[in-house]
């Protein structure tokens, strides 16, 4: 039952990583969907109070899950606990996923470009190779799967930049066309990295990497028409989601 509240949380407040989740094998999904609740939950923390006390004490409830021996009566954190025990999953990796969302709860922007890279590392990154560790991955493996997850985090974020303007963030730290092209750019590289070493990642725990699934569509897309990432047109045609998403799940190349 609590497994099916994770995936009802995921399907309701993340549907692009939901059907990533449906599109692996059936084993995989047991153990992804606890930690895509779990990142669920973290991120909208920030978003569910004006008041950034609140907001602190949502992100450190978290913190406290994660650093406690003992499971906590909840719909996510009982199946995470569950996960980390079982997978032995890199609690300090979930930690800094959590601390990281501290950046959401105040208006002022990045510092500079170490501090936005630093955000993408410890969320998207952070994220993909714990999802990579509960699938199997060994250590080695790491820096692919960051890469990995790094490229698509930044692609999330680039598709959020127009909702984070309208709740009064400064999500980038050079919003102008040229430099989010950059952005994109780097992006990019980090990803063809990634592909081209994707052998390191054992196929068990490839799943793990379906979540990134638009990743290349999108910042190809940014590469080429920066403009989009403001307007709020970056996005990929319903053919090209789905049609990636079933080559990447029946081929396991990413």
């Amino acid at each position: 039952m609590t497994l099916d509240a994770c995936a009802a949380l995921v399907e309701r407040g993340d549907p692009d990583r939901f059907l990533a989740v449906m599109a692996a094998p059936l084993a995989p999904r047991a153990r992804l969907l606890p930690l895509y609740a779990f990142n669920l939950e973290v991120a909208r923390a920030p978003w569910v109070t004006k008041e950034p006390m609140i907001a602190e004490m949502r992100l450190q409830w978290w913190r406290d899950v994660l650093a406690e021996p003992a499971p906590r009566a909840h719909e996510v954190a009982g199946p995470l606990h569950a996960l980390i025990q079982d997978a032995a999953l890199p609690i300090d990796v979930l930690d800094q996923l959590v601390a990281a969302r501290r950046w959401d709860v105040y208006s002022e922007p990045f510092a500079d470009d170490a501090a936005f890279e630093c955000y993408l590392e410890q969320t998207g990154a952070g994220l993909m190779w714990v999802a990579a560790c509960a699938l199997g991955a060994p250590a080695g493996a790491e820096p692919v799967v960051r890469a990995y997850g790094w490229a698509a985090g930044l692609a999330a974020y680039l598709r959020a930049v127009p909702a984070l303007e309208d709740r009064g963030r400064i999500p980038l730290v050079d919003g102008r066309p040229e430099a989010v092209a950059t952005l994109a750019l780097k992006g990019l590289m980090r990803l063809q990295a990634a592909q081209k070493a994707g052998g390191q990642v054992p196929k068990s725990a490839r799943p793990a990497l379906l979540a990134g699934w638009q990743t290349e569509g999108l910042l190809r897309q940014a590469l080429r028409d920066p403009a989009a990432v403001a307007d709020g047109r970056l996005q990929l045609s319903e053919f090209a989601r789905r049609g990636k998403l079933l080559w990447q799940s029946a081929t396991g190349l990413y």
